[in-house]
């Protein structure tokens, strides 16, 4: 539920189309939804401008089925991520429209699309590798409604094949750059533009990346500004920080 819906029900007891009792019927799960096992936050379009996310890892099938069923039945878009393969079946057989992100290993089921933000939003990352991270993330910002340019496999080790992508990189209002092994393309990518830089360091890597944590130490301790690091692989939480600085610059410009 949405801005627009919210004033089109307003309208409508005004216009004296809906009783007042039939709009707090359509309103009575705000803020959100007792399923007993999970509270819907029907309310978070409203607050954050876009729903809330299903994070599928750890969940059965037939919770996630139950949760998006009931977004889904408010006419709310879905997403979820970190969705392994038996949860993706049971979620495309209830509901045939939604759209599997393999790689991402996301799932979206879109009732309409969301308002499109006017910046770009640039997906980089440093493998082949780390594009199931850069996925989810460039998934997300989609869903979230902003336009995205992927830049793939542009890590520092050939360095050449990232400045080969400049002119992309120069007109992006937020960068979202995932990298593992020992996490340096973040801070030489900072070094060349203008726009924030969201930097996700991602579990690839031999031994001593210990999962990440190189990469997740490299770039805390990068001396390029502009740049702010999230969680190891949370390509989701970087996509959901770039969509509001994409926003928020659409806004003021």
């Amino acid at each position: 539920m949405d801005n627009n819906t919210i004033l089109r029900l307003l309208q409508e007891v005004a216009d004296g189309q809906r009783s007042p009792s039939e709009a707090l019927s359509s309103l009575e799960h705000l803020p959100y939804e007792d399923l007993g096992f999970a509270k819907i936050d029907h309310h978070r379009q409203l607050r954050k401008g876009y729903p809330e996310t299903i994070f599928c890892q750890n969940k059965t099938p037939e919770q996630v089925v139950a949760i998006t069923r009931h977004m889904y039945e408010k006419k709310s878009n879905v997403l979820g991520t970190r969705c392994p393969p038996e949860i993706m079946t049971a979620v495309c057989k209830a509901f045939p429209e939604a759209k599997h992100h393999t790689l991402a290993r996301a799932f979206t089921i879109t009732h309409a699309a969301p308002p499109l933000s006017k910046g770009t939003i640039a997906v980089v990352c440093a493998g082949t590798s780390d594009l199931p991270v850069a996925e989810e993330a460039a998934i997300t910002c989609e869903a979230l409604g902003n336009r995205i340019d992927r830049i793939t496999d542009v890590g520092v080790a050939g360095i050449h094949r990232l400045l080969d992508q400049q002119d992309k990189l120069n007109t992006a209002n937020v960068i979202i750059c995932c990298a593992g092994m020992e996490g340096a393309l973040p801070s030489v990518l900072a070094g060349l533009v203008h726009c924030p830089v969201i930097a996700v360091p991602t579990s690839v890597g031999y031994g001593a990346s210990f999962g990440g944590l190189a990469a997740l130490l490299g770039m805390l301790n990068t001396c390029a500004t502009g740049v702010t690091v999230v969680n190891i692989d949370n390509g989701f939480g970087a996509a959901s920080a770039a969509s509001t600085i994409n926003r928020m610059a659409g806004t003021s410009s």
